[in-house]
């Protein structure tokens, strides 16, 4: 009876935890609390990033990102706040990934004539970089619609940063077929974009 009127009190609701975190800085509670809204956060994340491996890569990161965002933010309603973050946390991952399609860099060991035309065809203007600002999630959805050649060709180059042999080597396309599938996947997911944004 002495030692049960010491044991500490069990931990329930998710301000206990979080005030329990913030004094103690104890991972063990935050991993207890956040289990509580993984599946939650699996789904936000699976929503706007549609690949499992990238949802789940995503669910750690933000278990890190909590361990010190709690620390410095006053959370009254942690599911809320926690959706939230999941959710930015992905727009902000796809934004930095998609804004890769704006940043063309041919290597110079690869630079040739017909580098430098699909070069200039796939660096945007102001305008056409601030709609894939604001249609994150069209982009993603607009690359799923183009041919497998271009799509594969497209993710592997822009977004995996391979060059034209890795993507050839990886795809089983010549460099020229490699070259035609970037040019053309470039401007179908211009126009797809066009096209939907004017829905």
């Amino acid at each position: 009876m002495f030692f049960k009127r010491f044991r500490k009190p069990r931990l329930t609701t998710d301000a206990e935890f979080i005030a329990a975190y913030k004094a103690t800085g104890d991972l063990e509670l935050l991993g207890e609390l956040y289990e509580r809204y993984m599946d939650m956060v699996y789904a936000v994340c699976f929503k706007y990033l549609r690949d499992e491996e990238e949802s789940k890569d995503a669910v750690m990161h933000l278990f890190e990102q909590l361990t010190t965002d709690l620390k410095r933010h006053e959370v009254q309603n942690f599911k809320s706040w926690l959706h939230t973050v999941a959710r930015n946390h992905c727009l902000m991952y796809l934004r930095s990934r998609e804004a890769s399609l704006l940043k063309v860099k041919v290597p110079d060991d690869e630079r040739d004539d017909d580098a430098l035309v699909e070069q200039q065809l796939m660096v945007a203007d102001d305008e056409y970089a601030l709609e894939l600002e604001q249609n994150l999630t069209q982009m993603t959805g607009c690359l799923s619609t183009l041919p497998r050649d271009q799509q594969t060709c497209l993710e592997l180059f822009y977004l995996q940063q391979k060059s034209y042999a890795e993507v050839a080597d990886l795809t089983g396309l010549s460099l020229k077929q490699v070259k035609s599938s970037l040019q053309n996947g470039r401007r179908n997911l211009k126009i797809c974009l066009e096209k939907t944004a004017g829905k």
